[in-house]
């Protein structure tokens, strides 16, 4: 580490640490060297944005001041010319002031409390990966359930160094808030949780029960003496079907719970809006007692990891987010999305209702939200089935850690009768071969 990047870690960690609280303790050796380059070309370059002569930034300009772009590009998307230059690593700020009324307004119980600005990523991977940056170490164990999106070994296990270490996700039709508790309380003063709802691959939400087990839970841990990182995956964020399932994130309970827990919320439009292509994402901060000051170091330590990761976020993708979220129709139009995906869940279980016989073939795994459900099969084996789907059926499902994953998200109604016929079909066959 040169001597100015030295000292411009350490501010950040001096504010980390001033303020009280266990913060700075909580980041990996990673986090703590982490800084912004605010001296560097970005630095000097906004110290020189209003000079009459601006030779700082690598960005190319019109005779007339305006972006050097393709016609044929700017003909294809109607943004002013300005969103083809680069988004500051931290992202537009219109966009992450938006996003932080939208969590309000979805989150109602936010109100009054305190978190930080959001800093965009590059969608809810990278954001989960600045997470790992940050906070975990190699050989730090992070604890989630033992159903979770296989992407995670990727970041964390492999990029990081870290170990997953899971307990069963249920416990009957809820989650297994004891199994989480019994991990926390281990040996070992700092724990790293990662709660990911609705649950890729179950299409499971923490009800409100589960949310204030959960809450208690942690909050147990941390008042004996744990440091706790929380994790929140929120990916599929209000995608949730029934009445009481828990409509906010864990977010709201968890930012102002103690001094010495974390929340890192990581969310994004790419579900929630139907964007998966545009790759934009959000990851936002909460610890009681947290000062502006903290909040803001630790926001420069992940704009940080996304200057020296990515450089800044697509300007493109933020600037059409952004005129999205300010049109008039935008709400109306997100509400048609969210009840085409609710009819396909109603559907899903009118099905399961007129069909008892499926008891024979498969059981579902508790599922109220989200893109996905899952079933374990009886008496066959997973990959057997899907293999035998697809062959023979024309019918194409996933199989993770055991179980059948059916994203509903992509089946449209009047087909998923017989995506389940499908299945309790090929189960039976593969029983009646076995017999």
């Amino acid at each position: 580490m040169t001597e100015q990047a030295h000292v411009l870690a350490q501010a950040l960690n001096a504010d980390l640490q001033a303020g009280g609280g266990s913060l700075f303790g909580m980041l990996s050796v990673r986090g703590q060297r982490a800084f912004f380059p605010s001296r560097g070309i970005l630095g000097q370059s906004a110290e020189a944005k209003d000079a009459a002569i601006n030779a700082t930034i690598g960005t190319a300009f019109e005779e007339d001041g305006s972006p050097l772009c393709l016609e044929c590009l700017e003909d294809l998307i109607k943004l002013p010319s300005t969103a083809y230059l680069y988004a500051p690593s931290f992202g537009l700020p219109g966009l992450r002031d938006a996003w932080r009324d939208m969590l309000l307004a979805k989150n109602p119980t936010l109100a009054g409390k305190s978190f930080s600005l959001p800093v965009v990523t590059h969608a809810l991977t990278h954001g989960l990966s600045i997470a790992g940056y940050l906070f975990a170490d190699p050989g730090e164990t992070l604890i989630l359930p033992d159903l979770y999106w296989d992407n995670y070994e990727l970041l964390f296990e492999e990029a990081y160094g870290g170990t997953l270490s899971t307990f069963p996700m249920f416990a009957g039709d809820h989650f297994n808030v004891d199994g989480m508790e019994r991990l926390l309380l281990a040996p070992g003063e700092k724990k790293v949780v990662i709660l990911n709802f609705p649950n890729n691959p179950t299409g499971y939400t923490a009800t409100e029960d589960d949310a204030a087990a959960i809450r208690a839970a942690l909050l147990r841990a941390v008042e004996a003496g744990k440091r706790v990182v929380v994790i929140l995956d929120d990916a599929y964020f209000g995608l949730v079907y029934e009445a009481g399932v828990s409509k906010e994130s864990l977010f709201t309970d968890l930012c102002d719970l103690h001094p010495n827990l974390l929340a890192v919320k990581l969310d994004g439009p790419t579900k929630e809006d139907y964007v998966w292509g545009i790759r934009v994402g959000f990851m936002t901060f909460g610890c009681k007692g947290a000062t502006p000051a903290q909040y803001k170091a630790l926001e420069a330590k992940a704009a940080g990891a996304v200057r020296g990761s990515i450089s800044s976020v697509t300007n493109i993708g933020q600037c059409l987010l952004l005129n999205a979220y300010r049109n008039p129709a935008y709400a109306a139009q997100k509400q048609e999305k969210y009840n085409t995906l609710k009819r396909r869940y109603e559907r899903i279980k009118a099905i399961f209702a007129a069909h008892p016989e499926y008891a024979q073939s498969f059981v579902p795994m508790p599922f109220n939200s989200g893109y996905f459900m899952c079933v374990k099969p009886l008496g066959v084996d997973a990959e057997a089935v899907r293999k035998r789907l697809l062959a023979t059926r024309g019918t194409g499902v996933i199989v993770l850690m055991g179980l059948i994953r059916l994203a509903f998200s992509s089946v449209p109604c009047d087909k998923l009768d017989a995506l389940f016929d499908n299945l309790h079909t090929v189960i039976q066959e593969l029983k009646a071969a076995h017999t």
